[in-house]
């Protein structure tokens, strides 16, 4: 209970959560420094019986390593101590929700071993380890000394507080702890020890210039290991309630798309004003990263990550009703920002148009949009999905603008184009040859099959 309470509270505070409330969408400040979820960085999860050491997969951490008790650590809190064992050993966690280009601070403590099975000599001057993550230079570190030890009986631990900054070359950097002990002779509990991790950082700028068909490439990551392909995680996702979509509220915003024009452009040629009425009818569609990577991987899109973002309505639709992914962002949609999402929207309106002489009239269309960031992620934390995703929005109306104005070059020589007609081949230039004015009629005509009319013949 207490590690769910503690992992929803990182998560809640790194925006990888639903927010509670509606999101406000006013112009955002330079982003400030927030907290990283670090999952169990206690290292409490599983729980462990006794003191230890134990050698055991640690929750959400990649490596096996020696964990003790906080007792047994030597510690006041309920950090647990985690030895790093020998050369080469590991301890690794890839930190949700960091974006590349953010800047990231890691503080944790470290000790000397605190294993009964250390010589004096082993720990008297410190243990070295490394640290790095993604992006980041490695870091050397020997902990502090522990004078006066003597084999059989347990060390103190002697915890100094460090820290680790980093600019994230990558998202969901890979933070690594990496043991240096290489005397062989040293017993594998002989190593130094990591404790009480935990991260904050300052965040990159959000960019709201990124075009709605380049959404950028999805990542799927598997615990702590990035996958190769984004099927796993999307088949993992397949099923009503088999993921819940977090959005992060830092990366979503809602922004009026380029304007374009919508039907034909009116130009009037004549000398007096027009004024007409015409209906106009548009459409939008969504977008999505998933769709766009596989794409640019030249991969056909496979069938359970296909969220409603084809842009054939008829098949939209079916896949909002069938596809459980496109449920699960719905749903978390709903609940964080308390209102509907929209996969696609359309509509009509009837415009008047009033076109002075010599002028033009257009209507454009600055549709409003909502663009969403955020993971699927497993209800075990086992696969995650990160997904944009770019839909038409009803928070604020769409802009119609109904524009008039003068001609261009090229209007204006279509305008002053002669009227299409034929020639008068012969007599051209001579006087008319005689005045109609309709005062005889003319007889029926003789030739065959010719239709009998009445004419009139001019007076000679």
């Amino acid at each position: 209970m207490n590690r769910s309470l503690s992992t929803l509270a990182v998560l809640g505070a790194a925006g990888l959560l639903m927010p509670l409330a509606p999101v406000s969408y006013a112009t955002h400040a330079a982003p400030a420094e927030q907290a990283v979820p670090v999952l169990n960085g206690d290292f409490a999860d599983p729980v462990m019986k006794g003191d230890g050491p134990t050698t055991v997969g640690i929750d959400f951490w990649t490596g096996l390593n020696q964990r003790y008790s906080p007792a047994a650590s030597g510690r006041t809190d309920a950090s647990h101590g985690v030895a790093l064992q020998k050369d080469g050993n590991t301890l690794r966690q890839r930190l949700r929700g960091v974006r590349a280009g953010a800047r990231v601070t890691v503080s944790y403590e470290d000790s000397p071993a605190v294993s009964k099975e250390c010589t004096g000599a082993e720990v008297v001057d410190g243990q070295p380890y490394e640290v790095t993550a993604s992006g980041g230079p490695v870091q050397r570190v020997t902990t502090a000394g522990d004078p006066d030890r003597t084999k059989g009986k347990p060390g103190p631990g002697r915890w100094t507080g460090r820290s680790y900054v980093f600019t994230a070359g990558e998202n969901d950097p890979l933070l690594t702890f990496t043991s240096r002990v290489t005397d062989s002779r040293t017993h594998v509990t002989c190593s130094p020890m990591i404790a009480r991790v935990r991260a904050a950082e300052v965040p990159p700028a959000l960019d709201r210039t990124v075009d709605k068909t380049r959404l950028g490439t999805s990542e799927a990551y598997k615990g702590n290991d990035r996958e190769s392909t984004l099927h796993n995680a999307a088949a993992a996702c397949n099923g009503e309630n088999a993921c819940v979509f977090r959005p992060d509220a830092r990366m979503s915003f809602r922004y009026y798309d380029k304007a374009r024009v919508v039907g034909e452009a009116f130009v009037n040629c004549t000398r007096n004003t027009l004024e007409h009425s015409r209906l106009l009818s548009y459409a939008e569609r969504s977008h999505d990263s998933i769709a766009q990577t596989y794409a640019d991987a030249g991969l056909a899109l496979n069938e359970v990550a296909r969220l409603p973002t084809s842009g054939d309505r008829v098949e939209d639709e079916k896949r909002a009703r069938e596809r459980p992914m496109a449920a699960q962002f719905a749903l978390a949609y709903e609940k964080g920002w308390e209102r509907p999402w929209q996969w696609f929207s359309s509509d009509q309106r009837t415009v008047v148009e009033r076109i002075q002489p010599g002028e033009v009239s257009w209507v454009e269309l600055q549709p409003s949009r909502e663009r969403v960031e955020g993971w699927f992620v497993g209800k075990k934390d086992d696969y995650r999905l990160h997904a944009v995703i770019d839909g038409p929005s009803r928070a604020v109306p769409d802009r119609l603008l109904q524009r008039t104005g003068p001609m261009s070059e090229a209007e204006k020589q279509r305008c002053a184009a002669a009227r299409p007609m034929t020639t008068t081949p012969v007599g051209a230039s001579e006087p008319a040859s005689s005045s109609d004015k309709g005062l005889l009629k003319t007889s029926a005509p003789t030739a065959p099959g010719a239709r009998a009319s009445t004419r009139s013949l001019p007076l000679g």
